[in-house]
């Protein structure tokens, strides 16, 4: 692991960069090693991530341009603008939409483990039964198409992490 410190990204440079129309994942932390995600997403003017939750972790969004909305269950909508910083705690419902200059933000969290496939073991209440457990159901529609994220969402519509809209939604 390095753990030296250094600048790993200016966000003005990839807001400057992206193309007018790029939504999304602009950049990822990716460091090996870490125990922090962090995005910097970009919606464009007018563009909504549905409502969502996220049940294991806690969010940091800090906005760094535009304006726009996080609406909260209850329909209570807080108003973002540049260098507001907002906590969305997990299991909290709620959505998001720019304003008419679009919004740009970054969101911090603890990093999310990776997704393990544990061996099938027979029941123990059956032992003189095969057991019948068969392979884990596939998720990939459950498997954002922008930026890889898994929704832990049955049913998803929109990423919580870039908005991208799931397929056949």
């Amino acid at each position: 692991m390095n753990s030296a410190p250094r600048v790993l990204a200016v966000l003005d440079d990839l807001l400057t960069a992206a193309a007018h129309d790029d939504r999304g994942a602009l950049w990822q932390l990716a460091e090996q090693g870490r125990e922090l995600d962090a995005n910097l997403v970009r919606l464009p003017p007018g563009a909504e991530v549905g409502e969502h939750q996220e049940d294991v972790l806690d969010v940091l969004l800090v906005v760094i341009a535009g304006s726009g909305r996080v609406v909260v269950s209850g329909g209570d909508a807080l108003n973002l603008t540049p260098t507001s910083v907002v906590w969305l705690p997990r299991t909290s419902r709620r959505s998001l939409a720019a304003g008419p200059d679009g919004l740009a933000y970054v969101t911090v969290h603890r990093r999310r483990p990776g997704l393990t496939v544990k061996p099938s073991v027979a029941p123990l209440a059956a032992p003189s039964s095969a057991y019948e457990g068969g392979e884990a159901p596939c998720m990939l529609d459950r498997v954002c198409p922008e930026c890889g994220r898994l929704s832990q969402d049955p049913d998803p519509v929109f990423c919580s992490r870039c908005g991208e809209r799931f397929a056949g939604h």
